[in-house]
C-alpha cells in the first residue's frame, strides 16, 4: 500500500510541476490535492501508515494572504494533508503539530510558537525538534496574546465573522447510509414487488413484517431468498401474486432509536410524552471510536426525524447528555520471513545474550518480524481469545488488566506480561485477606464507628476516579491501599476496616474475588448489594497531580505523583512504569523534558 500510494503521489507531483511551468498561478489548490490523493483509501490503518511516510512537498508560486496580518505565506502541496479532512487545505502550524514541524524543518520554513506553557517565559520559549502539543497561553499572536486556546478560537471566529471573511458553522459528517443487509437477522424491509404495480410498500396494518421461522442456512447467500412460502404474498394494491423484499435492515436502524422506545415499551404507539419527560435524556453514551462517526450520528438523526414526525418534543433533539469513547484492545503483530501473519500461539519470545527481545517461529524455528501493536483482527492473526485467558487466569484477572493498563478512552496494548502481573496482584490480595482474617478470628472487634484518615483518603480518591471513568487511576489507588494494608506497623482495626473497604472498591473490577473476600471476612449476602464506604474528604491532605507521559510527542501513559517531587524522582518513577519500559525497549532517551506540574516528554 505504501509504495503504491507514494508512486501515485510522485506521478502527480511531476504532472503538477509541468502545469505550473505553463501557468504558475492558475491551478486551484483543491485541484492539486484531488490529483495527489485520488488513490488514498479511507480505512484507519491506511491513514495511519500514510501519515507516517517521509514528508514531501512542492512549493507553488501561489501566495496566501494571512487573514489578520498584511503578509503573505507560501502555498505548498504536501503528501500528508488529507483530502477528506475539511476542505483538504490546512494552515500549517509547525510549532504545535509534529508532522507540520517535520515538514517545516525539511523545507526550511519559519517555526513560530503560538502556544506557550503557562509556567514558562514566552520570550525564551522555543520549539526545535519536538512540537509542543500541550495546553497553555497564546503568544506571538498580537490581539490573541495571553488567551487560552479555547478563548483564542472563539475570538478568531468572532473576528472573522465581523470582517465578513467567514462565519461560525457546525459541519456534520453524516453520509448516505446503505441500510440493507443480505442476511436473516434484522428487520425485514416492508417492500413488495408486483409485476403490475411495481414497487409497493406493505400495508400499515400488516407491520411489522416478521421473519419466517423455518428457514435453511445450508446454501450460501441470503437465507430469505430461499424461504418460498414467506416470499409469496399478494400485492397490497391490486391483490395479485407478488413477492417480498428479501433484504433486512442494518441492526443500527433498531439501535438508533430503541433507547427512546425503552421509555414506553408496552405503549401502543412508538413513544409517550409523559414517559419521555421522565426518562430522557440518556445520561451516558459509551461506545467505541467508530460510534462517534456512525451510530451516534444515526441516533441523533433519528431523534430529529422522530421530532419532525411528532413523536418526540424538540427538547430531546440531542438525546445523549454525555459521550464517552473507549479505546480498542491492541496487540503486536508477527510475520514470518515469507511475509505471512503468525498468531501469538505460533511464536516463541526469548532474549538474546545482550538482553534484546527476539521472536522465533515455533514450527520452523525461523526469525519472526515484530510489527507494531494494532487493533486485534482475524486478518492479522493478533487476536487473543478471552476464553483462553479466563481458563488460565480467571475473568477477574482479564478485567483487572484491561482496566488498569491505560485510561479507558485510549487503546490498550495487550501483553502476556501485563496479564501475569495483574494475576500476581490479585493473588497477593487474596493472601492478604487470609492473613487479616486469621487476625480477626483472634479478636472480637466492633468497627461500626471506626474511621481512619489514610484509608478514607484511598476511598475518596478511588470513588472519585471511578465516577470520572478514570479506572486506571482508581486501580492505582487500590494498589496503594493494598500496600498500605500489608504494612506490619498498622493496627488490626485499620487492617479489618481497610480489607472490607478494599473488597467493595474492587468489586466493580473483580466481582468474583471481591465476593470471596466478603464472605471470608465474615460479611453476609452479596457484596454487590453492600453499601459503598462513606466518602470522607480530609481537607488538609494535598492531592497528587496526574502527569501525562509522552514519548516523541505521543501520549503513552500517565502517573500520579506528589506535587512537590523533584524532577529526578519523577524520572525514576516514570522509568519504573511497565508500559514505559516496553515502549523504551532497546531505545535510549536523548532528552527528558519535564514541564513542572503539567507534562513529561521523553525524546528517543
Amino acid at each position: 500500500m505504501y509504495m503504491y500510494r507514494q508512486k501515485r503521489y510522485d506521478d502527480c507531483i511531476r504532472e503538477v510541476k509541468s502545469k505550473l511551468k505553463k501557468s504558475p498561478n492558475s491551478l486551484h489548490l483543491l485541484n492539486y490535492q484531488a490529483m495527489a490523493y485520488s488513490a488514498l483509501k479511507r480505512d484507519k490503518e491506511a491513514l495511519l501508515s500514510y501519515q507516517k511516510i517521509v514528508k514531501k512537498g512542492l512549493e507553488t508560486k501561489i501566495k496566501v494572504i494571512h487573514p489578520f496580518e498584511n503578509r503573505k505565506v507560501p502555498l505548498y502541496i504536501a503528501n500528508f494533508v488529507l483530502m477528506e479532512y475539511g476542505t483538504g487545505a490546512v494552515f500549517g502550524c509547525p510549532a504545535h503539530d509534529q508532522r507540520d514541524l517535520e515538514f517545516a524543518l525539511k523545507y526550511k520554513l519559519d517555526v513560530f510558537p503560538v502556544v506557550c506553557p503557562k509556567n514558562q517565559d514566552a520570550a525564551s520559549f522555543s520549539v526545535e525538534n519536538e512540537a509542543y502539543v500541550g495546553d497553555g497561553k497564546i503568544i506571538n499572536s498580537k490581539f490573541l496574546n495571553g488567551l487560552t486556546i479555547n478563548e483564542a478560537k472563539r475570538k478568531i471566529i468572532s473576528s472573522l465573522s465581523e470582517k465578513k471573511m467567514g462565519e461560525k458553522k457546525v459541519t456534520y459528517r453524516l453520509k448516505d447510509w446503505g441500510i440493507s443487509r443480505q442476511r436473516y437477522w434484522g428487520c425485514p424491509i416492508p417492500i413488495i414487488y408486483c409485476k403490475h404495480c411495481g414497487v409497493v410498500p406493505e400495508k400499515k396494518e400488516n407491520l411489522p413484517v416478521k421473519l419466517p421461522k423455518n428457514v435453511s442456512f445450508e446454501k450460501p447467500g441470503n437465507p430469505l431468498a430461499s424461504a418460498t412460502e414467506w416470499l409469496k404474498v399478494n400485492c397490497p394494491t391490486c391483490g395479485k401474486p407478488a413477492r417480498r423484499e428479501t433484504d433486512t435492515m442494518d441492526t443500527f436502524v433498531d439501535s438508533s432509536w430503541y433507547f427512546i422506545r425503552f421509555t414506553s415499551p408496552k405503549h401502543n404507539r412508538p413513544t409517550r410524552e409523559s414517559d419521555l419527560k421522565y426518562w430522557m435524556n440518556v445520561d451516558q453514551y459509551i461506545g467505541g471510536v467508530e460510534h462517534a462517526i456512525l451510530h451516534l450520528l444515526y441516533s441523533r438523526f433519528f431523534a430529529r426525524a422522530l421530532h419532525k414526525t411528532g413523536h418526540i418534543p424538540k427538547v430531546f433533539l440531542e438525546p445523549f447528555s454525555a459521550l464517552f469513547t473507549q479505546g480498542m484492545v491492541c496487540h503486536e503483530t508477527y510475520k514470518d520471513p515469507n511475509g505471512n501473519w503468525l498468531s501469538p500461539e505460533e511464536i516463541r519470545v526469548c532474549l538474546d545474550s545482550s538482553g534484546k527481545k527476539i521472536v522465533k517461529c515455533i514450527k520452523k524455528g525461523s526469525d519472526v518480524k515484530i510489527g507494531r501493536s494494532v487493533k486485534m483482527s482475524k486478518s492479522k492473526k493478533n487476536v487473543i481469545d478471552p476464553i483462553d485467558i479466563i481458563d488460565q487466569f480467571g475473568a477477574d484477572t482479564a478485567r483487572w488488566f484491561v482496566m488498569s493498563d491505560s485510561p479507558p478512552e485510549r487503546d490498550i496494548s495487550w501483553s502476556t506480561e501485563g496479564v501475569e502481573g495483574a494475576w500476581k496482584h490479585l493473588n497477593r490480595v487474596w493472601r492478604l485477606t487470609k492473613q487479616i482474617t486469621n487476625m480477626l478470628e483472634e479478636k472480637n472487634l466492633n468497627l461500626k464507628s471506626f474511621e481512619d484518615r489514610e484509608i478514607d483518603d484511598f476511598i475518596f480518591y478511588t470513588s472519585k476516579f471511578i465516577e470520572s471513568f478514570s479506572f486506571n487511576k482508581a486501580i492505582a489507588k487500590i494498589y496503594e491501599l493494598t500496600n498500605f494494608l500489608a504494612k506490619e506497623d498498622i493496627s488490626i482495626e485499620q487492617k479489618i476496616y481497610g480489607i472490607k473497604s478494599l473488597a467493595i472498591l474492587m468489586e466493580p473490577f473483580t466481582p468474583h474475588l471481591s465476593q470471596e473476600i466478603w464472605v471470608t471476612i465474615g460479611e453476609k449476602g452479596l457484596i454487590a448489594e453492600a453499601k459503598w464506604p462513606a466518602i470522607k474528604e480530609w481537607k488538609t491532605k494535598s492531592e497528587n497531580i496526574i502527569l501525562p507521559i509522552q514519548i516523541n510527542g505521543k501520549r503513552k501513559a500517565e502517573i500520579s505523583v506528589a506535587p512537590n517531587l523533584t524532577e529526578e524522582k519523577i524520572k525514576e518513577l516514570i522509568l519504573r512504569e511497565e508500559i514505559i519500559k516496553k515502549a523504551l525497549l532497546n531505545s535510549n532517551i536523548k532528552r527528558f523534558i519535564y514541564v513542572p506540574g503539567k507534562i513529561v516528554n521523553l525524546v528517543i
